[in-house]
């Protein structure tokens, strides 16, 4: 079945056997049924001419019989039946049965013993009635075993009192016949798969002349996949395939030059991007030693002064967050991001996370709940990266949660550990979940930052899953709220390949129901 469903040269060569000895056998059986009969016709046309001209010669032996005379008639039977085979014919081998009939009495005369009782009685009853008739039965020969025969039975009409009748029988066997169906049947046969393997080998040559260069296209193809931009197909001739292969690899002429205009453009992208966040450090260090003087002597200021003077630092720390991110998100371009996994207490810094947010959930007015296990989870992770997910995962939950609870949980199983933050503000819709991670993307552009972001977070959050080989994943639902789940493995490397936590939450509230 697997040879069946990945190879069409296998199943072009089936299907072609399959035709191939269907129509062959049709083609076989109509040949051999037409020789057969053609055989037989022949056959029988030349029994019947013998038995006439034998029954004419009988009709001169038997003229005169004795009637009544039980040995007189055995005596001409067979002097009679003895005459008739030695006249041969050109039907073949023959024995000869005569059968003298007055009354119920029978004398029988025949060139060979069993013939008599074997004739058959449905022939026997034709000739009885006056009509000369044949038929192809079983009668046996010298061993006793039986063998097709033809016979042909004929009354034989002499001045034989009105109340005697005398029957001629000839029984020709078929064994010359027999043989020679055998051997037509058996060449038949034997010509017959020939010609089907020729013909599937045929359509198997044929076949591989067409796939082989498919299969080159597509070990070809996946190579280019794979990174091997420089491969290409050999191109033979100036027929369709090579038509093909021409075509192929102008396509992959044209893939390579536009795969390494974007590998430039996205190098440089990502240098620029490098280059001008640690530009940036240096100015952004004086400015922000300039800013803690101005904020630290605020109090000296007019009241407008003052504001200008807070705003300022704050705006300046939300730069510096965001330098820090693009400098990270750029090492993930760049492909160079490590992890440096150990074994970490999943449940304690969970707490961490959580604690850290306290405040700001106050801010909100949202109560934040923590569910984890009583005993420790532990898992071989990058701490850091760990903390740094939950924080934008938590922050952005308090921001959108709309002064609903926030909840954190925990769960693991043998191989992976689990924590969603449930939410139960806004929400997403289906088209909002599909972008959630995309760089600088927001839900409702117009709605100003509280917490002060820089639009980054759920992009680095995503990288840094990914780099544990883990899963971040969101549910949402417009009015009621949104759940994130993060997925990681309990061990350095390990394939995940379901999560301790459903992603969808097991009760949600409907739109508009108190928190």
């Amino acid at each position: 079945m697997h040879a069946w469903r990945s190879s069409l040269q296998v199943r072009i060569g089936a299907i072609t056997m399959v035709v191939a000895g269907t129509v062959v056998i049709i083609v076989s059986l109509v040949l051999f049924s037409q020789i057969r009969d053609q055989l037989l016709s022949v056959k029988r046309q030349a029994a019947i001419d013998q038995a006439q001209s034998g029954v004419l010669d009988a009709q001169n032996e038997v003229d005169g019989i004795a009637t009544g005379d039980a040995s007189s008639v055995r005596a001409t039977l067979a002097r009679t039946v003895t005459a008739l085979q030695q006249s041969g014919g050109a039907a073949g081998d023959f024995d000869v049965v005569m059968i003298y009939r007055s009354g119920d009495t029978e004398v029988p005369g025949t060139s060979r013993a069993f013939i008599y009782q074997a004739l058959p009685a449905d022939l026997r009853a034709d000739v009885d009635a006056g009509n000369q008739s044949y038929r192809y039965a079983e009668i046996p020969d010298d061993t006793g075993e039986p063998r097709a025969s033809l016979v042909i039975g004929a009354p034989v009409q002499g001045d034989t009192a009105s109340t005697e009748q005398i029957e001629l029988y000839y029984v020709f066997p078929l064994t010359q016949e027999a043989e020679s169906l055998a051997l037509i049947r058996s060449t038949v046969v034997i010509s017959g798969l020939a010609l089907t393997m020729f013909v599937v080998g045929i359509g198997v040559l044929v076949t591989r002349l067409v796939v082989d260069p498919v299969r080159r296209a597509a070990g070809t193809a996946q190579r280019l996949a794979e990174g091997q931009l420089e491969e290409r197909m050999i191109v033979r001739g100036e027929d369709d395939l090579a038509r093909l292969a021409t075509s192929f690899n102008a396509m992959a002429d044209s893939l390579q030059r536009q795969i390494t205009q974007l590998e430039g453009l996205s190098q440089l992208q990502q240098r620029f991007t490098s280059d001008v966040s640690h530009e940036l450090r240096t100015p952004l260090t004086t400015v922000q030693m300039a800013a803690e003087v101005l904020h630290e002597a605020r109090g000296d200021f007019a009241p407008h002064v003052a504001r200008s003077a807070e705003l300022l630092s704050a705006e300046l720390d939300r730069f510096e967050r965001l330098l820090t991110d693009l400098l990270e998100i750029s090492r993930y371009d760049a492909g160079v991001a490590t992890l440096e996994a150990e074994s970490t207490n999943l449940g304690a810094l969970v707490a961490r996370v959580a604690a850290g947010m306290y405040s700001l959930a106050e801010r909100h007015g949202c109560e934040l709940t923590v569910d984890r296990p009583e005993e420790g989870v532990f898992a071989e992770v990058d701490a850091r990266r760990v903390e740094r997910i939950l924080r934008n995962l938590v922050g952005n939950a308090i921001e959108h949660g709309a002064g609903r609870p926030v909840e954190i949980t925990l769960a693991a199983n043998r191989t992976a550990a689990a924590v969603t933050v449930r939410d139960h503000g806004v929400g997403l819709s289906s088209a909002d979940a599909q972008h959630v991670f995309d760089r600088f993307w927001r839900a409702d552009p117009s709605r100003v930052r509280s917490v002060g972001g820089s639009g980054l977070g759920l992009s680095i959050s995503l990288e840094d899953a990914r780099l544990h080989g883990g899963w971040l994943q969101v549910w949402g639902q417009p009015g009621a709220g949104a759940q994130f789940r993060l997925t990681l493995p309990l061990t350095d490397g390990g394939e995940l390949t379901s999560s301790p936590l459903p992603l969808r939450p097991l009760v949600i509230r409907s739109p508009g129901s108190p928190a």
